[in-house]
């Protein structure tokens, strides 16, 4: 039996430029959120009507705003139980934010919402 050849990882999205833009109205609401402030997962869920905000941020992130432009930065915290946590709170970068905006000034309205 022939062993297989070492294969290497390749990215299922390639490495963009810009921000590609959404018409998905969940993206919508989170951008116009994430542009506001910081938001931990359970706030972007409420705010853009998900389930599932992780997913919907790899979305957003595969459409160009990577790691880099839209980073989870996991803080330190004690939940309701007194046990010590460590809750994801996502955000814009500046440079993430100027993606988004300039995405806005091509989309014409000027509006996340």
């Amino acid at each position: 039996m022939k062993t297989p050849g070492t294969t290497k990882a390749v990215s299922s999205a390639p490495n963009k430029r810009e921000f590609t833009g959404t018409d998905n109205p969940r993206h919508l609401r989170a951008l116009a959120a994430l542009l506001r402030r910081p938001l931990p997962r359970e706030q972007l869920d409420s705010i853009a009507g998900c389930s599932n905000g992780p997913e919907l941020i790899a979305e957003l992130r595969r459409r160009g705003l990577g790691n880099d432009h839209l980073p989870c930065e996991r803080i330190k915290f004690i939940d309701r139980d007194g046990s010590l946590c460590r809750p994801g709170v996502y955000s814009l970068t500046e440079k993430g934010r100027r993606m988004v905006y300039a995405w806005l000034a091509r989309r014409g309205n000027g509006g996340a919402a």
